[in-house]
Parts: C-alpha cells; structure tokens; sequence
C-alpha cells in the first residue's frame, strides 16, 4: 500500500525543510496472492491460514509511524497494492484509511486506488470496498484471450475480466484503469491489436500497456529457457507497443507516460508522483517508499525497502512500530538521475522550474544545452530542450531507454566536472 506526496522534495539549504507540511502518499502492500502467476516476481505469497485482524493491526500501527516519522501533514493519494488487494476484507481497506485520515489530513477528494483481479473483485465486493472508502480500480485483465491468460497463469477468463470491469465502471464510473500486457511468447502482432479494439469498446478512460519482462525465477522464464515456449520476440512487441499506442491516441486518449494512456482527464495521481519524484511511503511487507524522515531529524531523502516476509514483518512493526528493513540515503547525484530518468518517462518531460527544485545551480541549459548528442536527438525528432524545460516527442517515449543512456552520461560527467572529489560509481 502507498501513500504518495505531491510536492517535489528539496536539498538543506534550498528550503527542503519547507515541505514537513507538504503531502505524502501511502502505498499500503497487500502481499497475498490466490497463486502465483508465470511471469510474477513480486514479493507475494499464497495465503495459509492468514490472521488478518492481526496484518491489519500491523498495516495501521506501520502507516502512523511512517506518516509522523515523515512529518506529513496531508495526504492527496493512497494506493493498494500487492500481491492482491482485492483479496483483503473491505474492513482492512478501511481501517488503514481511517489511521491515515486520524494521523494527518486525508481530504476528501484524495485519490484511492485499489488493485483488483477479476476473480476477486465481485460487484458487491468492489461495492463494499467503495463504500471503505476506495474511488478508483486498477483491474489486472492482462490479455482477453483464454489462452493467453492460462500461459500467464491467470485465474480468471476473458469473460471474467470483461464483467468485473462492467461492474467497476457502473460502481467507479470514470476512474478505473486496466492493464493489458503485449509481448509473450508467441504472441502476433494483429490478434494482439485486436484484443485492444475489444477492450477500447468496454473500457473508461485509463489503459496501461505493459511489455512482458522475463524475471529470472519465474515460471515463465524457465520454460522459455528450457525451450518449452518461444522466447518472446522484441521486434514484433515493439511492432504492438507502436502500433498500439497510435490507436490508444486515435481513440481520444493522451500517452502522459512511456506505458500509461488517459483521457478526459483520468490520470493517476498516485503515479504521477512517483514519476515527478514525489515522496510516498511504503506500508506492508516488501513496500519500497522514498522520504525524508523528519521525525527523526533526518535531512535526506532516503529509499526505504520493508521486511519482506510477512511474518517476519509483524514481529518487527510490534517490536518498532515499523518493519523496515533497509535505509539507503540518495546522494544528490542519485537523486537528479532520479528525477530525469523519472520526469522523462512522462510527456510534459522536467520543466525548468521543476529541475531547479531539485538543482538550482546546474540548469537543463548547462548540462544539455551544448551538447552534440542532445542536438542529433533533437534533429531527429526524439527530444525536445526549449523554453519548457527538456521532454521527448512522441516518437521519442517510444525509445526512451536508448536515450537515457546519452542524457544520464551527460549529467554524470557535469556533475563529476563540478565536483572533482566525487567517485565515479561502478
């Protein structure tokens, strides 16, 4: 589970401490799954017996710890992620919302996202979960062929996820999202843009395109290594990715970041923090957050990883008041190579003035500017340096990664000419 910030954070010396009263987000873990699925990697398990007055307990206990150690104030979004969250009680739902809203300002209109699958997400589940406080669903569909979905491990069938999403729409008219995945193995280019059309007859407003990455352990990824399925082929999934994207923007919708696709309006808040490197604190076992710990007089940011075992994670938030098992303070090189590597995956890319929140002395100007790199970039069409500040083009989104190679060497070597005594990192 997630609780995100929308203000971006600051260095000493350039008012970060301005920001105690500013907004985190909570994204709170849920870190049970019915099964796992072939391609998952995730820090989740199958429930035995679970006790989830007591998760819940700890989920509560977990999230006003962080929230004060974090010195918020307000929160504007609140995510329920896993594993699978719609496999918890409404009642888990609720009480967590109701620590947030007793420990700082939840206001009424904050975004509350829940991730759903199909065979868990009944009408009057969804319904009970609405009426806990829920006001937006991410359902994972991933595909709407049968087919396709037993490869993926998932326990539910094209019909299924087609009538959870009639059912999501009619209780969140407007604000429920789903997730459609492209390139598995054997997968076509032409059956593939067919299932979008049929999703873009049925769906609302937010689709996000996920490309399948192989994780080592998964079951997946072992069959197509022992050659039991064809290993996905990259120049077709870019074909899809490509081609669909054209029919996402054709169908009204905005691209506002590399796989995420909105329209009237119907952006993600709580993502959109993560990308503009906002503050947001993981709550559960496995939850990653990143935040300034205030309340323990703390100056700098840090990425923060909870204990991954769930009960290994009870034991610590009873013991501490929270399970986190690791603290890794950002250097300010860190931090910027955060912040262009995130704001570029969006379409509004770093304005200026959101860059020099973070770095007031070495500007887009000064670390872009003059380079030659950046100047065939922009001549070919894949990114834009103008009076906005540093983005991609459309076609550029779609290859981002090969430019972050150019745009994170560049910043690197500025910053190592800057500061001498800096170590390169390996």
């Amino acid at each position: 589970m997630g609780v995100c910030a929308t203000e971006p954070w600051k260095w000493p010396g350039q008012a970060q401490g301005h920001l105690s009263s500013g907004s985190r987000a909570p994204c709170p873990q849920w870190p049970y799954c019915e099964k796992r699925c072939s391609y998952c990697s995730f820090n989740k398990y199958i429930p035995r017996g679970v006790d989830e007055a007591a998760l819940r307990r700890c989920l509560v206990t977990e999230a006003q710890t962080l929230l004060r150690l974090s010195g918020v104030r307000r929160v504007e979004s609140v995510f329920f992620g896993g594993g699978t969250p719609s496999l918890a009680s409404p009642h888990t739902v609720a009480a967590v919302l109701e620590a947030v809203a007793q420990t700082t300002h939840l206001p009424a209109d904050s975004e509350v996202t829940l991730e759903a699958n199909p065979t868990s997400a009944s009408g009057s589940r969804l319904a009970a979960f609405g009426a806990a406080g829920v006001n937006r669903l991410s359902i994972g569909l991933q595909s709407l062929d049968d087919t396709e979905l037993q490869l993926l491990g998932r326990t539910h069938s094209a019909s299924d996820a087609l009538q959870t999403l009639a059912e999501a729409q009619r209780l969140f008219p407007g604000r429920v999202s789903v997730d459609l995945m492209l390139g598995l193995p054997a997968q076509q280019v032409g059956p593939w843009l067919r299932q979008l059309r049929e999703l873009l007859r049925c769906c609302d407003d937010h689709v996000s395109l996920y490309q399948l990455s192989l994780e080592r352990g998964t079951t997946l990824f072992t069959q197509v290594q022992q050659g039991a399925l064809p290993a996905p082929d990259p120049e077709l999934a870019a074909e899809m990715y490509q081609e669909g994207r054209a029919i996402l923007r054709e169908a009204g919708f905005r691209q506002y970041e590399v796989s995420n696709f909105a329209r009237n309006g119907a952006l993600s808040t709580h993502n959109w923090t993560y990308w503009q490197c906002g503050q947001y604190l993981g709550v559960g076992p496995g939850a990653h957050g990143r935040f300034i710990p205030q309340g323990a007089g703390g100056h700098t940011r840090e990425a923060r990883i909870q204990t991954l075992e769930p009960d290994n994670w009870m034991k610590e938030v009873m013991l501490f008041g929270h399970g986190t098992r690791r603290r890794m303070p950002l250097s300010e090189l860190e931090l910027l190579e955060e912040v262009l590597a995130m704001g570029l995956r969006t379409d509004v890319g770093i304005t200026h003035q959101h860059w020099q929140q973070f770095e007031p002395q070495l500007t887009l100007w000064d670390l872009f500017g003059a380079s030659k790199e950046v100047k065939e970039l922009q001549e070919q069409g894949l990114l834009l340096l103008d009076h906005r500040g540093l983005r991609c083009s459309w076609e550029g989104l779609a290859v981002l990664d090969s430019l972050l190679l150019s745009l994170l060497s560049l910043l690197q070597e500025a910053w190592q000419q800057r500061n001498p005594s800096s170590v390169p990192r390996g």
